[in-house]
């Protein structure tokens, strides 16, 4: 029933946006070949696209985009709806109203990937010739990684748990916060590869600033205090760049916050966390009042299975240029790609104008000249007011923009960089970033 109306709701402002071919519509065999074929309409789909047609070598239906969704959302801001700081309503548009009308929209999913022969199969069975494709369609979600975990999500209230990565979810996990008076509360990171790896900290700290001003948790004494903090994460340390992760555990140590290292979340029965450990070490229980899970992620299907894969399921680019390693007419960015970077929308911002001019100079018979260094950016709220603005390249060496241009240093929390997170990052996403027309630190391109 949610579902229907949802539906419902988006094609209802479809039909007062752009009237674009629905998946409904008839697709004549001639549009059905195109010299760019793009699959996903998330971040990095969006601004690649608009990137090359801004470039403007592509006259009309040259580009397509492949997407069953509806919605566009700007899940960097669910850490916002989870703090309480915004709705999930204002994070999301209709994904058809983003993209221009020069664009050919195929509202559908995708079947299987025939590279060798230049073309897809959507899920409805139609095929999609190609010149070049790009391969962006981001990550899945794996709730069934963690037994009980849906369960438990569907029933938030019963259950506590709670989780900020889905728009389907994240709504819930601020009133869960609020509701807590007294009791144990976790917080969990899985072990691998997930989207905005400071994220499943984030909300901690939000949790804990609110819970501090309620008057439910004293940093100086948490032994003391009405709720007790946990941080249980299957990784080794707070976070994966040494500069911050050293300012991150400092703050751990300073708040109170019990630190579970290498405590990846397999189970929830009940009021029991179960946490699985390396090296044969036996399963952890912990109690909790209040649980906030961060799920595994992983490579969609149509990916992993394909032959585009590597062996860990993501597209297999090369980690400079982004140009697939077999396939000379096949690229990726974003998260489905094979870039060992952290998987953010910042990182697109430095990926898209390296994979269009890579590509626009393969076009022409050259060689690729960019070369992506591996930049991306983690706006961490601490608390209520104040960010830590990681920003890093490959090998987890910083790369600090307003370091470069004032001198400071960005692993100090401050208040400018929380107006960024809050305000600027989700109005210039949708004005400029999808639209081709962000390029991260390097400002409006």
């Amino acid at each position: 029933m949610v579902r229907s109306k949802v539906a419902s709701a988006a094609r209802a402002a479809l039909a007062t946006s752009r009237g674009y071919a629905t998946a409904s519509s008839p697709v004549s065999a001639a549009s059905r070949s195109h010299k760019v074929v793009v699959i996903g309409g998330g971040t990095a789909g969006l601004a690649i696209s608009h990137q090359l047609l801004r470039s403007g070598r592509f006259v009309q239906d040259d580009i397509a985009i492949v997407d069953p969704a509806l919605w566009h959302n700007y899940q960097p801001g669910w850490t916002l709806v989870g703090g309480g700081l915004k709705t999930r309503e204002e994070l999301r548009q209709p994904l058809h109203g983003l993209i221009d009308p020069k664009l050919k929209f195929y509202n559908e999913s995708v079947g299987t990937f025939t590279p060798e022969e230049n073309y897809i199969t959507l899920g409805n069975s139609n095929k999609l010739n190609y010149d070049h494709l790009i391969v962006a369609p981001g990550v899945a979600l794996d709730f069934g990684s963690v037994k009980g975990l849906s369960e438990a999500l569907a029933a938030p209230e019963e259950s506590a748990v709670s989780t900020i990565y889905s728009y389907d979810t994240c709504a819930n996990v601020f009133p869960s916060i609020e509701k807590l008076k007294k009791g144990n509360a976790i917080f969990t990171q899985p072990a691998g590869v997930i989207k905005c790896a400071g994220a499943p900290q984030k909300i901690m700290w939000l949790a804990l600033d609110y819970w501090k001003k309620a008057g439910l948790y004293d940093p100086t004494n948490p032994a003391g205090s009405a709720i007790k903090i946990a941080f249980a994460t299957g990784t080794p340390t707070m976070f994966g760049v040494p500069k911050y992760s050293a300012k991150l555990e400092e703050l751990r140590k300073e708040r109170g916050v019990e630190g579970l290292f290498t405590h990846d979340l397999v189970a929830i029965e009940g009021k029991k966390a179960t946490f699985a450990r390396p090296n044969g070490a036996a399963n952890v229980t912990r109690d909790f009042d209040l649980l906030h899970v961060v799920p595994k992620m992983g490579p969609h299907a149509f990916v992993k299975n394909s032959a585009l894969a590597n062996e860990a399921g993501y597209v297999d680019v090369d980690d400079g240029t982004t140009r697939h390693k077999k396939f000379g007419n096949v690229w990726s960015a974003g998260d489905a790609s094979s870039l060992p970077t952290s998987k953010t929308a910042a990182a697109v911002t430095a990926e898209a104008p390296v994979l269009v001019q890579n590509l626009l100079r393969t076009i022409d018979g050259k060689e690729p000249d960019a070369i992506y260094d591996g930049y991306t950016s983690c706006p961490l709220l601490t608390e209520y007011g104040k960010v830590l603005l990681a920003e890093f390249k490959y090998g987890g060496v910083p790369k600090e923009t307003f370091g470069k241009w004032f001198g400071i240093d960005q692993a100090i929390p401050r208040k400018e960089f929380y107006h960024l997170k809050k305000t600027f990052f989700p109005w210039v996403y949708y004005q400029a970033m999808v639209k081709g027309n962000w390029g991260g630190p390097k400002g409006w391109l």
